[in-house]
């Protein structure tokens, strides 16, 4: 931190707030500083155009590594490099059935602003989507480690931890969804599908779904069996005749002056 009081940087540590002025020129110091990181931390960071560049021509790599295409080095050919793309593509369409792709789920055009706004909305959803994978993950891990607690687990801890780790590190806690995406998706994704429904359970069944449980110990929770908590306060009766408060202190007032 850049400090522009010379009085603040030099000289013993235990002389420099001794005064009056040092001390309100620290709080003037530090009080600016907090108000600029506030201010850098509500306006949006602005993305280069190098970096802009790099994020695009990382894209076409990976486009044209996907259709056997020539890898660009730059962008500078890119208008030609989106001709070539695209007559690929239709190439590659023109050899599939009619139906094979499917119509896109986004039909409309959207502006500038539009665009925009989509970015925006993307964004609070991914930072939404990032905290539940985050809890999901570490709810396996917390699983998975109670699995280890048995003493017949513990044999076989290493075992466990060889077939665990490399499926665990292929979940990432971060969303890769982008616009990019939306673009691509096709109007089937806009189906729901039951999660018991046939053709859904024919690539997810599994040895495990046969398993049987056995008797397991009666937990009870019936309403119909739980008995009625005690009153609180007792119930109200009505006083009875001939009652009254006891005299407190031997009985009355004394006058004064009699004996």
């Amino acid at each position: 931190m850049s400090c522009p009081y010379s009085t603040l940087l030099t000289g013993d540590l235990k002389e420099r707030l001794k005064k009056k002025e040092d001390c309100l020129k620290l709080l003037l110091y530090l009080t600016s500083e907090l108000q600029t990181a506030r201010i850098l931390k509500c306006k949006p960071v602005p993305v280069s155009k190098a970096q802009g560049n790099e994020e695009v021509l990382q894209e076409l790599k990976c486009i044209s590594e996907t259709l056997a295409l020539p890898s660009p080095e730059s962008t500078a050919g890119i208008v030609q490099l989106l001709q070539t793309i695209e007559k690929e593509m239709k190439n590659l369409i023109s050899k599939v059935p009619k139906n094979h792709v499917g119509s896109p789920l986004l039909k409309t055009t959207l502006t500038p602003d539009h665009w925009e706004k989509l970015q925006a909305i993307n964004d609070v959803l991914i930072s939404e989507y990032d905290c539940r994978r985050r809890m999901l993950i570490k709810r396996l891990d917390v699983t998975v480690q109670s699995f280890g607690w048995s003493e017949r687990a513990k044999a076989s801890i290493d075992n466990m931890a060889k077939a665990y780790q490399p499926k665990r590190h292929t979940l990432q806690g971060k969303s890769t969804s982008t616009i990019a995406h939306l673009l691509a998706a096709r109007e089937d994704l806009s189906k729901i599908t039951k999660t018991s429904s046939g053709s859904l359970l024919a690539g997810t069944s599994c040895a495990i779904n046969k398993v049987l449980m056995g008797k397991v110990p009666d937990r009870g929770g019936r309403p119909s069996e739980i008995e009625a908590p005690p009153p609180e306060m007792p119930p109200w009766m009505k006083r009875q005749d001939g009652g009254g408060r006891g005299s407190r202190g031997g009985g009355g007032r004394r006058e004064i002056g009699r004996a």
